[in-house]
C-alpha cells in the first residue's frame, strides 16, 4: 500500500481537486480521514480520573492527525513542503490548501474561457493544427470538470474559421468533432494540393 501511495504525483500548485480527491482517498485508506472533520478528544478538567478508554481515543486522534498531516504534506512539491510544513495541524494545512487552490482554480478556468472565447484562426497557419489548439484547450475544460455541450464547441469553432472557409462556416448539418476534423483534414489536403499545382503551373516556362 505505502509503495502505490509513494507513486502518486506529487502537487506543484495546479489541478488541485484532482490531487485532493487522489489525496483524500489514500487518507481514507489509512483510515487517518477523519481527523480533518472530527476534533480532538478534549482533556478532561483537573483532578478528573480520565478512563482508559478516553487516553486510548485522544491517542489514537494524536496518532491519526500527524500520519494524515504528514502524508499531506509529502504529497508536495518541495516547495510547497517548505511553504506549508509549519502548519500547526492537518485541518489548518488542509483549509489553507483548500481556500488558496481552489480559488486559483477558479481563476484558472476564466482564463481557459477567455482564452478558447478570443482564439482566432488565421489562414497564414494550417487549419488543422489551429484546430487541435482548441481541441487542447477543450481537453482542459473537460479536465476542471467544466462541462460545456459539444454541439456548442463544433458551431464555435466552425464560427471562428478563417473567412475563406466560408463553405464549412456555412455547414448546415450538425457534426460532431471528429466529423469536423475529418471535413477540415480533408479541405485542407486539398487545398494544399491545387496550391502546389498553382506553383507548378507559374513555374513552367512558355514555350517561345
Amino acid at each position: 500500500m505505502t509503495t502505490k501511495f509513494a507513486k502518486l504525483e506529487k502537487f506543484e500548485g495546479v489541478n488541485f481537486r484532482r490531487w485532493k480527491k487522489k489525496m483524500n482517498f489514500m487518507l481514507t485508506t489509512l483510515k487517518a480521514a477523519y481527523v480533518l472533520a472530527t476534533p480532538r478528544p478534549a482533556e478532561l478538567a483537573e483532578g478528573v480520573i480520565e478512563t482508559a478508554e478516553e487516553t486510548r481515543k485522544r491517542q489514537k486522534w494524536d496518532n491519526d492527525e500527524y500520519i494524515c498531516k504528514g502524508n499531506i504534506l509529502n504529497g508536495m512539491s518541495d516547495a510547497l513542503f517548505d511553504i506549508h510544513s509549519e502548519a500547526l495541524c492537518a485541518k489548518e494545512l488542509w483549509d489553507t490548501l483548500e481556500l488558496k487552490y481552489i480559488t486559483e482554480d477558479a481563476f484558472s478556468k476564466k482564463f481557459l474561457v477567455s482564452e478558447f472565447n478570443n482564439y482566432k484562426m488565421e489562414d497564414s497557419s494550417f487549419v488543422t493544427e489551429q484546430y487541435n489548439e482548441l481541441l487542447g484547450i477543450y481537453g482542459q475544460f473537460k479536465l476542471q470538470k467544466m462541462n460545456m455541450d459539444k454541439s456548442i464547441v463544433v458551431l464555435t469553432i466552425i464560427d471562428k474559421l478563417p473567412p475563406s472557409w466560408k463553405d464549412l462556416k456555412h455547414q448546415k448539418e450538425e457534426l460532431s468533432l471528429v466529423q469536423l476534423a475529418m471535413h477540415i483534414r480533408i479541405k485542407e489536403s486539398l487545398r494544399v494540393k491545387e496550391s502546389d499545382k498553382s506553383e507548378k503551373h507559374k513555374g513552367k516556362v512558355e514555350p517561345g
